[in-house]
């Protein structure tokens, strides 16, 4: 019974074998074609830059609590506020005050308007100048002296995350591009503000926080936004350019193909400096009067003559009448 079924499941496995190896050849290889072009060196512009990704924050982050626990009374800010320093942001009443209150009002309001008079209501005053950012609770709630009241922010910044490898190209003062994941039409100018001293560790990849300073920030930012941000570490004007695709490497050297007849060519070493996705800054080998060949692969999809078809399925011609 043993060997039956060894026999069987043999016999399965080298049908399996076979569909596969005819799937394989059915499919076949896709065909290859490829382009020719010739360009020219170019003068222009070229940027050096790390890409990271951070959220909006802010950079100091200030909670107002109450110093007594008791009743908010009146909220005089709103989010998005701008406040200055001294100014009441709320009244509130002690509890015992709030008692007080309470208890005059069920009498009549010649004793509430006086004891409002007497017992003065606590302010809560902004330590800062700032932004309100966060209105945590409304009139008539009670709260304990844990509680934040309002949250203020100085101002709002960009806090990137830029990897271990890419840290030591990073300076205070360079300058960087910041968009918003939520507006990604609008680009910030921005410099970086400060460096972090100790690292973290996010997906077992070593970070360094840096804080990405707008030079003005728009209406549109929001603390916790996700942000994309490229901070350029060198920018070159009016330089050689040529594609990144034109260049040949052998080793420690870079090459390119040039024209130098109607059917001639030969190899070019160049010195390259600074290079972005793109391109590349020639610092010397060319001239703008210099052709480069350039040769690119493009992939073609081998055309199956009949589609959807299955390679297994016996194929039968139509007869025309």
């Amino acid at each position: 019974m043993k060997d039956k079924r060894k026999k069987i499941f043999i016999g399965l496995f080298s049908v399996a074998v076979i569909l596969f190896i005819l799937l394989i050849r059915h499919r076949g290889k896709d065909d290859t074609q490829e382009i020719v072009t010739e360009i020219r060196p170019v003068y222009g512009s070229i940027q050096n830059q790390i890409s990271t990704t951070g959220g909006v924050k802010p950079q100091n982050r200030l909670e107002i609590k109450p110093p007594i626990g008791g009743r908010i009374e009146e909220i005089l800010v709103k989010e998005g506020e701008k406040v200055k320093t001294g100014q009441i942001l709320a009244l509130m009443s002690s509890t015992e005050r709030a008692t007080l209150l309470d208890a005059a009002h069920l009498r009549n309001a010649n004793e509430l308007a006086y004891w409002k008079k007497v017992y003065n209501a606590t302010p809560l005053i902004a330590p800062i100048d700032g932004e309100v950012i966060v209105r945590a609770v409304e009139p008539g709630q009670t709260v304990v002296a844990s509680d934040a009241v309002i949250v203020l922010s100085d101002r709002l910044i960009v806090k990137a995350e830029v990897d271990e490898t890419d840290i030591g190209k990073v300076n205070v003062g360079l300058k960087a591009i910041v968009s918003l994941d939520a507006y990604p039409e609008i680009n910030v100018e921005a410099k970086v503000d400060h460096i972090s001293y100790e690292s973290t560790v996010i997906n077992n990849v070593t970070i360094y926080e840096v804080d990405i300073l707008p030079e003005t920030i728009p209406d549109v930012f929001r603390s916790g936004m996700s942000a994309n941000v490229q901070i350029i570490t060198e920018s070159k004007d009016h330089v050689l350019l040529i594609p990144l695709k034109a260049v040949v490497k052998d080793k420690d050297e870079n090459f390119v193909l040039l024209k130098k007849g109607k059917d001639e060519t030969v190899q070019q070493q160049i010195q390259l400096g600074i290079s972005d996705d793109v391109n590349a800054e020639v610092v010397s080998g060319l001239t703008t009067s210099d052709i480069i060949i350039m040769t690119t692969i493009k992939y073609l999809p081998k055309e199956s003559k009949e589609s959807g078809g299955n390679p297994f399925v016996p194929k039968f011609e139509r007869k025309k009448n």
